[in-house]
């Protein structure tokens, strides 16, 4: 027992390890806030309306107070923590988890936000319309039926029905009215 440390001095290295690993967190939560910063003022500077700028800004700033505010109440459960109270290791996690929720919110909730959404929703939907055009003429020159082969084919045996049947009614009144004459 006499190579074993003091029960104390257990304690401190764990307490001083534990804090380690929560700056090296914090840390790195600041970084990813930050690349999040210079990604989202690069997109909302390529806006085109002041007031969607002005709308993004302030979406952020909100969602940048909101993981503030998460960043002192980790501190403060931690300390809690340090101090003996019995606190759960998921709700560190539930801190963060609701954090990031409420500032996406935040970020998702501008005008700025929605135009860009809108925009990428617009270039796919572009993309899948070229994508879709080589693809019915890659079909087509291989001698492929295409989708609107298919569809085109459908509609004139619809319009092909129809005639039949108009026919056969013209035809039905003939023979009754030939068989009147009788």
């Amino acid at each position: 027992m006499s190579d074993s440390q003091p029960p104390m001095q257990d304690w401190n290295a764990f307490a001083e390890q534990w804090n380690e690993q929560f700056l090296e967190a914090l840390e790195d939560n600041m970084e990813a806030q930050a690349q999040f910063v210079e990604s989202w003022s690069e997109t909302v500077g390529e806006a085109s309306d002041d007031t969607e700028i002005s709308d993004g800004v302030e979406g952020y700033a909100r969602a940048y107070e909101t993981w503030m505010t998460a960043s002192q109440q980790m501190v403060e459960r931690a300390n809690d923590q340090l101090e003996g109270e019995d606190v759960d290791i998921e709700e560190f996690r539930d801190i963060w988890l609701n954090t990031a929720n409420e500032a996406f919110k935040e970020v998702m909730s501008t005008t700025a936000f929605a135009k860009m959404t809108g925009e990428t929703v617009g270039d796919v939907l572009e993309l899948q319309e070229q994508a879709d055009e080589a693809a019915q003429e890659t079909l087509n020159s291989l001698g492929f039926a295409t989708e609107g082969d298919v569809v085109e084919i459908g509609d004139r045996l619809v319009e092909l029905e129809r005639r039949q049947h108009a026919v056969e009614q013209k035809l039905d009144r003939v023979l009754e009215h030939v068989e009147d004459k009788q």
